[in-house]
């Protein structure tokens, strides 16, 4: 099974290169990138494109990886908090339930 998630990970990689090579080739293109402050120099459509894909990947696994580093942590913490109560209800099932503490 887990050859067969490799076998499919590696088609979507090399498809996905061979579209960027492909569109690429097709839109050579040279613009500039003008931003509000600041204007880049011409380069093709295509580099900018294909540029503004992997930023925005690179962001979404930035993005993605601290929300998760964040739920990691509240899981821990919850972890923990019921680790103690459960042991504060061990120690009180141990006591016996007349004992008013």
């Amino acid at each position: 099974m887990k050859f067969i998630g490799n076998l499919i990970t590696l088609v979507i990689v090399l498809s996905a290169i061979a579209f960027s090579i492909l569109f690429a080739l097709q839109n050579t293109d040279a613009v500039p990138l003008d931003l509000l402050f600041y204007r880049f120099e011409p380069h093709s459509v295509a580099l900018w494109v294909l540029g503004a894909l992997v930023l925005g990947g690179l962001l979404g696994l930035l993005a993605s990886t601290y929300m998760l580093l964040r739920q990691r942590a509240s899981l821990g913490a919850t972890r923990r908090q019921l680790a103690r109560v459960r042991s504060e209800l061990d120690k009180a099932s141990v006591a016996g339930p007349g004992s008013g503490g």
